[in-house]
């Protein structure tokens, strides 16, 4: 015969459980004390988490560059299914906006190019990145920083991750792209809003 809880111990099992609870509740809202966007596109919503104590110097840029309204009308213009989706510097006839200088490549912050997360663009030259980010649709380890002996091994900064509306990720990752990786069908940012 199985032997029932005494009413103080099932009492304590609640007040366990209820604290258990609410500490989660504690905890994922200290993580949601980073900065939020959402960039609004026209294949949907993707909110982002931002990671200012990470990477201070990228989600600074990036947030002026959201906050004077830069990236509204640019596209994701460079689409490669099994690797990232990058945007936030062409127009949908491929110019290439004006940006304001290059910031410092904060690779070496311990934050990995896994799914989801989100990472600044850059040319060959470590320290070129302007307006131009990528979303990550896989892990992406041969992006990671190894180490600061030349460009490949520097690594791409990554300053946040996508918190809401990797199905439209998705989606854009899909869509036919023609030379140079640029969709068939313009995928406009047509805005990115600061929360």
């Amino acid at each position: 015969m199985k032997k029932l809880l005494s009413p103080i111990t099932l009492m304590r099992t609640i007040l366990s459980a209820v604290l258990i609870f609410a500490s989660t509740v504690v905890y994922a809202q200290a993580e949601t004390d980073n900065p939020q966007v959402t960039i609004h596109t026209s294949k949907g919503d993707i909110r982002l988490e931002l990671y200012a104590k990470e990477a201070p110097i990228s989600v600074e840029n990036f947030l002026q560059y959201a906050n004077d309204g830069f990236y509204d009308g640019t596209i994701f213009h460079r689409v490669i299914s099994h690797f990232m989706i990058q945007g936030g510097g062409m127009t949908p006839d491929m110019a290439r906006k004006t940006t304001r200088g290059p910031i410092v490549n904060e690779a070496d912050n311990g934050l990995k190019n896994v799914r989801g997360t989100v990472a600044m663009a850059r040319t060959n030259d470590v320290n070129s990145a302007t307006s131009q980010f990528f979303i990550n649709v896989e892990v992406n380890g041969a992006l990671d920083h190894v180490a600061k002996d030349n460009s490949r091994n520097w690594g791409y900064t990554v300053f946040g991750r996508v918190i809401d509306g990797m199905d439209v990720v998705d989606d854009i990752r899909f869509v036919r792209t023609g030379p140079g990786d640029v969709p068939l069908e313009a995928v406009i940012i047509e805005s990115v809003e600061t929360h």
